[in-house]
């Protein structure tokens, strides 16, 4: 092994390093990313900082990490050692070595926000059942003298929440209200 590399010119020796280092560094990121304990930390960026974190959802927002760098430092490596032998100035070898390392960095950018649009935020918020039909659980007295319960429907999954109504007759349970206003952490308007 040690004969194949030292029989390798300078700049192919430097593309193998780099190839094979970013392949480990990448390995273990990926090991631990699987079993839970992948971060990314982000790399300085000076004055710029402030710049780059405040673009939401801009082209280069979370460009600048270890990760990214390990990524292009891998299609830079590798590009580098496979194209060594059919690439003779090199000056393009380099060109085209970066190029790779760019394109991998963009896909890994593309495939991660591609996966971050995939994820869901289950979460409940009382003022999205405004406007929509839930069925009576416990009668609503009227003229909100007492409290019923109703049942609604957000995001595929069902909540009983306590309810009043302004109408001059009770809401008798099993009948179908419209949830107008949110009077409270716990409480629903209806009619």
């Amino acid at each position: 092994m040690m004969d194949f590399f030292n029989s390798l010119e300078p700049m192919q020796k430097f593309f193998w390093t780099v190839a094979c280092c970013a392949s480990i560094v990448f390995i273990i990121q990926t090991i631990m990313t699987f079993i839970g304990l992948g971060t990314d930390a982000d790399v300085d960026a000076g004055p710029m900082d402030g710049a780059v974190d405040s673009m939401e959802d801009g082209s280069l927002s979370g460009v600048f990490s270890f990760r990214n760098l390990i990524n292009f430092l891998l299609g830079y490596g590798w590009a580098g050692a496979l194209l060594f032998d059919s690439i003779e100035k090199g000056w393009l070898l380099q060109l085209v070595a970066i190029a790779v390392g760019l394109v991998f960095v963009m896909a890994f950018v593309f495939m991660f926000r591609q996966v971050m649009k995939l994820s869901h935020d289950g979460s409940f918020k009382m003022q999205e059942t405004v406007g929509l039909k839930a069925d009576v659980y416990l009668r609503i007295p009227a003229a909100r003298s007492g409290r019923g319960k109703v049942q609604v429907s957000v995001k595929g999954s069902v909540h009983e929440i306590d309810a009043v109504t302004d109408s001059d007759s009770e809401i008798a349970t099993g009948g179908q209200v419209k949830i107008l206003e949110v009077l409270g952490d716990d409480l629903l308007l209806v009619k």
